[in-house]
């Protein structure tokens, strides 16, 4: 089944191995993309779809430091050397659009305040170019000022399709900026944007009528991760959550849904891909820490349509062949996985 063709949107995978977006901080100064990230992606262009790391939406919204943007015309010229790559290797990819929200902090962004659905901090340190230092307390979003956050994932999309991608991905997992609407427990507002399930995915809701009605609904997917902790997160039901997400997103008709179906930290149980497939009627994808036999299973039962790997793919560029052909896996370096340069980056060997 993994090697069954999908149709994804208007686009037809000729297998069902993905690539997950992966942050891997290898932009050059100012959030670009480089040759170094050509080669990487092209070399996985055997996957079924590539879905690249996340990519800044807006200026003043990094949280890695090192991640790649797509708001300015020479941050989409150096992208376009990226999908001209994976195209000319028959590849397909969309690129992951994102705000960090309260994740991002000031001494990354020139100064630049932090936003969220909440002025509640997540908790610990970040690590900046000054250090490690306490994540900031950020500015809780008025009513007023969401229609600009909402248009710059309009204006990231539309420049990531200039830019050549086939599509792109709406962050709304792991904490960042539309999560933080989403789950009850960093969402506390009292206004439209908080309380009830439909005011919490309000904000989701807007950004993505506004992206499908740019670039169309064929070429939108989303990825979500009702159950993760990472980034001080969690919702006091995330089965209803995803449920609920579930059905109303049929509405937008999109290119698939992408639902991680873990906690990070293992702080929250549940098996949320029942509900998701129960409910949502289009593409499902699966994520985080399949084997392909458990994917070819889950795909086979149809519990999922496709499988986006992460580490596996990261240190397997042929990941396609290697399962295809049942051999050895190379082993990921996890000491490498942010750090600069082409060392357990694009320095994996193939079969």
């Amino acid at each position: 089944m993994l090697f069954t063709p999908l149709k994804v949107g208007t686009l037809t995978l000729p297998n069902r191995v993905l690539l997950a977006p992966l942050t891997r901080a290898r932009a050059d100064t100012g959030h670009m993309p480089n040759a170094l990230m050509a080669e990487y992606y092209s070399q996985r262009a055997t996957g079924g779809l590539l879905i690249t790391e996340c990519t800044m939406v807006a200026p003043g919204t990094s949280a890695f430091i090192n991640e790649p943007g797509i708001y300015s015309d020479a941050q989409i010229a150096a992208w376009k050397k990226v999908t001209d790559a994976v195209h000319a290797k028959g590849g397909r990819i969309f690129m992951q659009i994102w705000h960090a929200g309260r994740a991002a902090h000031p001494d990354m962004n020139d100064g630049a305040a932090t936003v969220s659905s909440c002025a509640t901090a997540i908790e610990g340190d970040i690590q900046t170019a000054n250090g490690k230092v306490p994540n900031a307390v950020p500015h809780a979003l008025t009513a007023e000022e969401i229609p600009a956050i909402v248009a710059t994932y309009v204006q990231g999309a539309k420049n990531a399709i200039a830019a050549g991608f086939d599509g792109v991905e709406v962050h709304g997992a792991n904490g960042y900026l539309i999560d933080q609407f989403l789950r009850d427990t960093p969402n506390q507002r009292t206004d439209s944007y908080g309380g009830a399930l439909e005011n919490r995915a309000r904000l989701l809701f807007e950004v993505l009528t506004a992206v499908t009605a740019a670039i169309g609904s064929e070429r939108v997917g989303l990825r979500l991760s009702p159950l993760n902790s990472y980034n001080s997160m969690k919702d006091s039901d995330p089965m209803a959550l995803i449920s609920y997400l579930g059905e109303k997103l049929n509405a937008f008709n999109l290119a698939y849904l992408h639902v991680m179906r873990a906690d990070f930290f293992g702080v929250q149980k549940a098996d949320v891909l029942i509900p998701a497939r129960e409910k949502y009627k289009g593409v499902l994808i699966g994520n985080m820490g399949y084997t392909a036999e458990e994917a070819e299973a889950a795909i086979a039962a149809g519990k999922l349509d496709a499988v986006a790997f992460g580490t596996a793919f990261l240190a397997n560029p042929d990941l396609p062949a290697r399962i295809q052909a049942k051999a050895a896996l190379n082993t990921p370096d996890a000491d490498t996985f942010y750090t600069p340069g082409a060392k357990g980056y694009t320095d994996y060997p193939s079969l």
